[in-house]
């Protein structure tokens, strides 16, 4: 019978790694005596980050002495002692191989329910001492597993621990660890794992994921449970060459410039909203940039659109509207991004401002392509006629939508644009015109434009009742970081590393408009991301989360740790990959 040897807690504190702070709760230490378990937590404990750990299906962490003994073998260590690796509950009994999600466990007053495995991060590393421990805990299935407090009360170490109910379909902690992290996701098991009402919202949303991937995809389209998108690969490796056919003024500030295969091929086809990244030599000194521009035509047309508005100090935006002419070749990278209209049923709003019309745009063309019946609500805004681009094109295909409205502001119109006729409304749009059009709930809205109004529009819908999840949005800067624990510090803009320059080869962040080159003293291309404090999303640091799974435009890469499922085609885990040669990535 399972015995409860060790109750442990710790409040979270501030711990310095790798010349940063980070919060983190992973602390724990046994106590003498009963303790007090509660809906959210033991008394005396506390998570350093909730959107990772703490919460009500993840309020006691469980371990086994098993998993101890195994990982003081594996590693050669004798000074791994309970609470070690984070958890609340040491117990001697209980294997990941054996406990199924959905179990419920007696321990003294407090009855618990298995609800989920540990989700790895870096800091079980830290505690530890063994950067790899995030890999090591999903690749030897043992992860341990997060409980929910159905009955409070108090418990103490040496407590026998009963089982008084079994989860349904019998999944195993350790198996449904597999089953999204590991390779290999069999649907009948990912069904069985979904009919588990006491597994975890955010693992069913994962699972759900990999059941909508489709069969026989993930080689190609990578772990969409991890990642959330589920986008084919690109076209074609690295970048190629197109030719000018055309540029054609849309407004007095955007410019679109078409192009086409250089043989007269048609361009293979891509997801309405997607981009392209376009290599340009826009320099000071001749030297190539880089930029992200979304088509903006139909998709299937076999050629490619983009439209560029000319900033006031936009080095290539200037370039493109100064210097590209038809027949000009190009470099150009296969078009991309997980921003892509779908080919569901729900209602759409395309809400846009300025040259951000160009994804919807291209998903509008695809609506009228398709003869779509969806209802579909165009919502834009620009400052005036003269700088309203794509008005007529728009016009017309909405005109031949039969469930499709339109709804158009100028927030300076000019006296000469006409109420009714070039527009519908002065101003900007704002919550209480949003408001106005009583969106449904169930309606999946895409928007673009500057990143203020993107903040601005996502609250406004939010406000209206439209599910975040429903709100999807696309950023041509450098995305949001995501950092889990480390304190915050004030934003740099990104830079050259410090010190002497590398002697390795060149990495081109695409997104964040630099080139740095490579030294061999960084592990990662992540560790030389943040050395060059370019924006970057990790949590486990050794190819497990994917969540530093990004677009590799162009180059080699060689892991120094073999991920545990590798990443969708023309993708790179940055937290286990260095530079084999000159690379260009999307960020």
């Amino acid at each position: 019978m399972a015995k409860l040897v060790s109750v442990n807690v710790g409040k979270p504190k501030d711990v310095s790694w790798q010349g940063r702070t980070v919060h983190t709760g992973i602390w724990k230490a046994p106590v003498v005596g009963p303790r007090m378990v509660r809906r959210l937590n033991i008394d005396g404990d506390g998570q350093g980050d909730l959107d990772g750990h703490g919460g009500e299906n993840r309020a006691v962490l469980v371990y086994q002495v098993a998993s101890y003994d195994h990982w003081a073998a594996e590693l050669g260590r004798d000074d791994l002692k309970p609470g070690a690796f984070g958890e609340n509950f040491t117990v001697d009994g209980l294997p990941d191989d054996e406990v199924c999600i959905g179990d419920r466990y007696r321990i003294g007053q407090v009855v618990v329910e298995v609800t989920q495995p540990r989700v790895t991060c870096y800091r079980v590393g830290i505690r530890i001492g063994e950067p790899r421990m995030p890999a090591l805990l999903v690749s030897h299935r043992r992860p341990g597993f997060y409980c929910r407090v159905l009955t409070e009360g108090e418990v103490e170490a040496g407590q026998v621990i009963e089982k008084i109910a079994a989860g349904p379909e019998g999944v195993t902690v350790a198996e449904i660890d597999a089953l999204l992290y590991l390779p290999g996701h069999p649907r009948d098991a990912l069904q069985r794992a979904q009919r588990i009402p006491a597994l975890s919202p955010g693992w069913k949303r994962s699972l759900q994921q990999l059941l909508d991937q489709g069969p026989g995809t993930a080689e190609t389209t990578g772990n969409s449970g991890l990642t959330g998108t589920n986008v084919p690969p690109p076209a074609w490796p690295g970048f190629r060459e197109l030719r000018v056919t055309a540029t054609h003024d849309e407004s007095q500030s955007v410019r679109s410039v078409s192009l086409g295969d250089v043989a007269g091929a048609p361009l293979p086809e891509w997801l309405p909203g997607q981009s392209i990244t376009v290599r340009l030599p826009a320099g000071p000194n001749g030297e190539s940039l880089i930029r992200n521009y979304s088509l903006s035509n139909e998709p299937g047309a076999g050629t490619y659109r983009i439209s560029v508005k000319r900033e006031p100090r936009g080095t290539v935006s200037s370039y493109i509207h100064s210097h590209i002419r038809p027949g000009d070749i190009l470099d150009v990278a296969a078009p991309r991004g997980s921003f892509f209209l779908d080919d569901g049923h729900e209602p759409l709003v395309l809400l846009s401002a300025g040259v951000g019309v160009t994804p919807v745009l291209s998903m509008l063309h695809m609506l009228v392509k398709i003869g779509s019946k969806r209802p579909v609500w165009w919502v834009h805004g620009a400052r005036d006629g003269e700088e309203h681009a794509f008005a007529a094109e728009a016009r017309e295909l909405l005109a031949t939508l039969p469930n499709g409205q339109s709804h158009v502001f100028y927030s300076r119109p000019a006296a000469t644009d006409r109420r009714g006729v070039d527009y519908d409304e002065p101003g900007r749009v704002t919550v209480d015109q949003l408001r106005a059009l009583a969106l449904p709930g169930n309606v999946q809205a895409f928007v673009c434009g500057p990143d203020l109004f993107m903040d601005q529009m996502g609250e406004a819908l939010a406000a209206c009742g439209i599910d975040p999840a429903h709100v999807h949005t696309e950023k041509f800067g450098a995305r949001a970081a995501l950092t889990p624990g480390i304190a915050a510090t004030a934003a740099k803009a990104p830079h050259v590393p410090e010190g002497p320059v590398g002697p390795g080869p060149e990495v081109q962040f695409a997104r964040s408009a630099l080139a740095a080159r490579w030294a061999p003293s960084y592990g990662s291309l992540l560790d030389f991301a943040e050395a060059c404090d370019v924006p970057t999303r990790w949590s486990c640091r050794t190819g497990v989360c994917h969540n530093c799974e990004t677009a590799l435009l162009a180059g080699q890469v060689r892991y120094t740790l073999d991920p545990l499922e590798p990443p969708a085609q023309g993708n790179v885990l940055l937290c286990v990959s260095t530079p084999s040669d000159n690379v260009v990535l999307d960020l």
